[in-house]
């Protein structure tokens, strides 16, 4: 041991030279995603999630983890194949929940996700439920004796072990709003809460209302009393038809089976969770949307309730922000929440006494995300230009790093810093963006450049870590990123200035910008792209019917054809109430359809992609652009990735959607010819000659 010890210093006395690169298609999986703090009850230890890929399963490992309030213990506490997620400490301290899909060793195990429990002494993992339907979320009560469980029913049993496969059943629709990305087409089958005894193992429902039929309701985010006595949740059970409107409220039921649940909010919009009790039991806080029926462009404001009813108060009216899920502050006088800004995210106070003063705790260029806190300690993630999201503690405004997955990473990349840029329209919007220059940039040169659009549209690009921007920017490429008119982060005008209006305004925002990255005498004019996914690959399909400057395109996700898209993607309330039927408003969609219906006047090579079970923006949308740029004759390419939706999650596939891109542009903005990928990571091509 001696021997060892004295062996240690010398070792460390002659380290070796570290080489520094850009990052790599390859350095994807070496990345480590942190997410959800949990705080203990004791303010001891924080539980969180590490997701890294299994390359050779090609797939995503989500394993949990906690580390200790000061920092010097970080701890693996699950392993294996099987992802777990939704850590929650048990409030008398002695357990840990989380979720998983694992196999348990409990007598007629159901498949799908369980609550499972560890002890805090020790031990193995152990499974505690075994529910048939499809746990949604869950909640400990303040003993600890039970979890509130939000379960919705399955439309297909899980098939029993052994048992000779069935032929799926025939999917009968007749909801209004029949179909969402990733859940599938939508039958009667609503989210409901129960009750689970811990000991007993006894599942009984909450409220009083039917499972099915007109008169079921969906019955998300329950939360109990800190008294335990009541469950406060957020349902829409808008009369007649709650698929009509978006109008969830807050509701309260005593914490019994077959409770009567009271109606506290009556606003003609979104009443929105996650919530928050107060400490004293008589108060829930929640957000309160500032539009009616539909909520794409809906700033959410920070309100409270008394649970016996009211009129609930606003606590920061002043406030022109989107915020986050509210948090309860440390003694209880105060709720704490996320708040987009222009260009970052920052952690903001808002007192509970109505005077809607708020303070500011987080500064600097910055991402703060995953707020939570208990006996006192604020736990949250954090990330910035040049590093992905870790876990920190929030004392007296500073952050004081806990965790550091990767540092290993990162002392072997050299990464780009992003610049605020900002702009002029022809119309007078003060625009603002990030200008991001390659790694390595040679002052005095001029780059190639990718002007890369977010999605949302209600988002917005920020000084946190972006993976995106980075790749870019190590393959040679500045990198363009722009906040567009309908972004967040500058208030609710500017979000609902696009308002059955899109198309437009985005447009001007995108060119004056690109104006301004050209004319800092830094940008290759000549070698410009423009692309994007979700909304970005809509807004790409409207910047290309729009000019022909950019040397190639790539739209995913995408869609150019509004007229064409009623019914098929899972925006109907936005259809209804922003554009209305296009029966009723058959012009406005004719003129928002301009890229699909002027196709003829696209002349940008283009590549689009998307995934085959993606019902958010379905690939019918880049198909139907796909097909009219071979009709017209202008180079396109389209990509389809089987079983992803409209988040891709097979890591191969994500990989090779970058790869696609980069080979994309090298050849027709920096016209490089690409190197032959290897046959294994290449996607199949299916091109019409």
């Amino acid at each position: 041991m001696a021997l060892l010890a004295a062996a240690v210093p010398i070792l460390l006395a002659q380290p070796a030279a570290t080489i520094r690169h850009g990052i790599t298609l390859d350095d994807l999986a070496k990345l480590h995603r942190v997410g959800e703090p949990q705080v203990s009850p004791d303010g001891l230890w924080v539980a969180y999630t590490v997701t890294t890929v299994n390359v050779s399963e090609d797939k995503n490992s989500t394993q949990l983890w906690m580390v200790s309030w000061d920092g010097k213990q970080d701890i693996q506490l699950t392993f294996g194949k099987d992802n777990v997620g939704s850590p929650q400490w048990s409030p008398d301290g002695r357990w840990l929940a989380f979720t998983s899909s694992r196999q348990g060793d409990l007598p007629d195990a159901v498949k799908g996700s369980q609550v499972w429990l560890l002890d805090r002494r020790g031990g193995e993992a152990q499974q505690l439920t075994n529910v048939k339907e499809s746990l949604e979320g869950y909640k400990w009560s303040p003993d600890s004796k039970t979890l509130l469980l939000t379960l919705r029913a399955k439309d297909e049993p899980e098939p029993k072990e052994g048992a000779k496969p069935k032929p799926p059943k025939p999917i009968v629709i007749d909801r209004f709003h029949f179909k969402e990305d990733v859940r599938g087409y939508l039958t009667d089958k609503h989210p409901h809460l129960f009750l689970f005894d811990v000991a007993t193992k006894k599942l009984s429902k909450l409220t009083n209302g039917p499972l099915t039929g007109p008169e079921a309701y969906g019955e998300e985010d329950g939360i109990w009393s800190p008294d335990g006595k009541q469950i406060a949740f957020v349902s829409n059970q808008s009369r007649p038809d709650p698929d009509r409107v978006d109008n969830p409220d807050v509701f309260v039921a005593p914490a019994v089976a077959g409770a009567t649940p009271r109606k506290l909010t009556t606003f003609l919009g979104e009443d929105a969770g996650p919530l928050a009790w107060t400490l004293d039991s008589k108060d829930i806080i929640y957000r309160q949307g500032t539009a009616r029926h539909y909520s794409i462009y809906d700033l959410r404001q920070m309100a409270m309730i008394s649970a016996a009813g009211g009129k609930p108060k606003m606590l920061a009216p002043r406030l022109d922000a989107w915020v986050g899920p509210p948090v309860l502050a440390p003694g209880g006088r105060a709720v704490l929440t996320e708040a987009p800004d222009d260009r970052e995210q920052w952690v903001g106070e808002i007192p509970l006494d109505g005077s809607g003063k708020v303070k500011r705790l987080t500064q600097g260029n910055g991402v703060a995300s995953g707020l939570n806190q208990a006996a006192g300690h604020v736990a949250l993630l954090w990330s910035t230009d040049t590093t992905p999201n870790e876990i920190y503690a929030l004392e007296d405004g500073k952050l004081r790093r806990l965790t550091s997955h990767n540092d290993a990473l990162l002392a072997t990349l050299d990464l780009a810093s992003a610049q605020n840029i900002s702009a002029k329209t022809k119309d007078g919007n003060d625009v603002h963006g990030l200008l991001t220059m390659p790694v390595g940039y040679v002052a005095g040169t001029k780059a190639a450049m990718i002007l890369f659009i977010h999605g949302g549209p209600t988002a917005q690009d920020e000084h946190g870590f972006d993976i995106t921007r980075q790749l870019f920017a190590a393959h040679g490429y500045a990198v363009l990123n722009v906040n567009y008119r309908g972004s967040t982060g500058r208030g609710q005008a500017y979000s609902d200035a696009i308002n059955a209006d899109w198309g437009d305004k985005e447009i001007l925002d995108l060119l004056a910008a690109t104006d301004a990255a050209v004319a800092t005498g830094k940008i290759d004019a000549d070698k410009m792209g423009v692309g994007g996914w979700s909304y970005g690959g809509i807004l790409t399909d409207y910047m290309i019917a729009s000019t022909n400057r950019f040397k190639a395109a790539s739209s995913g996700a995408g869609m150019g054809n509004l007229l064409g898209f009623y019914g098929i993607d899972e925006y109907i309330l936005q259809y209804e109430n922003e554009l209305g039927p296009p029966w009723k408003s058959l012009n406005l969609y004719i003129k928002l359809s301009y890229p699909f219906l002027h196709a003829d006047r696209i002349k940008t090579p283009t590549l689009f992609m998307g995934g085959d079970k993606d019902f958010n923006v379905p690939l019918e949308g880049g198909e139907q652009m796909y097909q009219a740029l071979r009709s017209v004759g202008t180079p396109a390419e389209l990509i389809v990735y089987p079983g992803q939706f409209h988040g891709f999650t097979r890591p191969s596939y994500i990989k090779d959607r970058y790869q696609s891109w980069f080979d994309w542009y090298d050849k027709y903005v920096r016209q490089i010819t690409p190197k032959p990928p290897a046959a294994e990571t290449k996607h199949q091509q299916t091109q019409m000659k």
